[in-house]
């Protein structure tokens, strides 16, 4: 009896064991990277951000992958603290490795006190690629989100 338990309890931790291994789905590994950008912009860390930007990248306006990194790094120098604060996001994977990714993000800005003194609500249309087991982003657009 007691064998058996303990068979059956090895057997439970091998199969969680392998459960832990597998791969993320394509979606939720894109979920990640978009968070993980989000808590670089407000860590302001612009390297970690434009890790997942692809070099082609194009925005508003021709922003290229340069203007975005200069971009990003003067509203940092601008502000002693940035907030993005993502609402849900819309993924739609597309055919291939693509997908596309549509949200609003409350954007503040400040001197780091109690709070924010600028604050823009924004709707987002970001499009992404999966090159090398990672999410890239290489087309972005966004707008005043009406209210």
């Amino acid at each position: 009896m007691i064998r058996t338990v303990l068979n059956c309890a090895r057997i439970a931790l091998i199969v969680l064991a392998l459960a832990a291994c597998a791969r993320q789905a394509p979606e939720q590994r894109l979920r990640q990277t978009v968070a993980q950008m989000q808590e670089a912009v407000e860590q302001g860390r612009p390297r970690d951000f434009m890790e997942n930007v692809a070099a082609d990248f194009i925005g508003n306006d021709a922003l290229d992958h340069d203007g975005l990194d200069r971009l990003l790094r003067g509203q940092l120098l601008l502000n002693a603290r940035v907030g993005a604060r993502t609402g849900p996001l819309q993924v739609e994977m597309g055919q291939g490795d693509t997908a596309t990714v549509r949200f609003t993000v409350l954007l503040t800005g400040g001197d780091g006190r109690f709070l924010p003194e600028r604050g823009q609500l924004q709707q987002v249309v970001s499009h992404w690629r999966l090159a090398d087991d990672q999410w890239r982003l290489y087309s972005a657009s966004w707008s005043p989100a009406v209210e």
